[in-house]
């Protein structure tokens, strides 16, 4: 894994705090999810970035099913940039295919093809950018609490 990083000393009001590597091989997937574990802790712990338990899920969720799909489908590495900004974490996966990926309809009794219908579902906004190598998929995740549990609260 190769990082890059900006945004030193953030200021969660006025600008936004990013990380970037590029991950290849067997381990991947789970070393993009354990990069992205870390990035939410650190929001937390060094920027005083609240995130909910949800959101700390979902991000994971998200780039495990973003970096699965680029291993599964197009060759060499593939380059995870994590961005937080206005409560929300973009999750950007670029890879070498060019065609972007097929969201399958819902379909209870398919067996498998179901991550981009979950990444669609988990957040607030999905992009896929075609660029001159490959394609950019962007994913915005919501840093807030859980709707649920916000709503189970109010009852009480």
């Amino acid at each position: 894994m190769k990082q890059a990083a900006d945004g030193e000393g953030w200021a969660p009001a006025d600008e936004s705090i990013s990380l970037s590597a590029a991950f290849e091989g067997t381990e991947a997937i789970a070393e993009a999810r354990d990069y992205a574990r870390s990035f939410l802790h650190t929001l937390q712990a060094v920027h005083g970035v609240p995130v909910s338990v949800r959101a700390m899920g979902n991000v994971q969720l998200v780039v495990s099913e973003l970096m699965t799909n680029a291993q599964k489908y197009a060759p060499g590495p593939h380059l995870l940039t994590l961005e937080a900004d206005e409560g929300a974490v973009a999750v950007t996966v670029w890879d070498s295919e060019p065609r972007p990926p097929m969201i399958q309809g819902f379909d209870p009794v398919r067996v498998g093809q179901h991550g981009l219908e979950i990444v669609v579902a988990l957040c607030r906004s999905f992009e896929v950018h075609r660029e001159p190598v490959g394609k950019r998929i962007r994913a915005t995740v919501d840093l807030a609490g859980d709707p649920i549990g916000d709503m189970a609260n109010r009852a009480l």
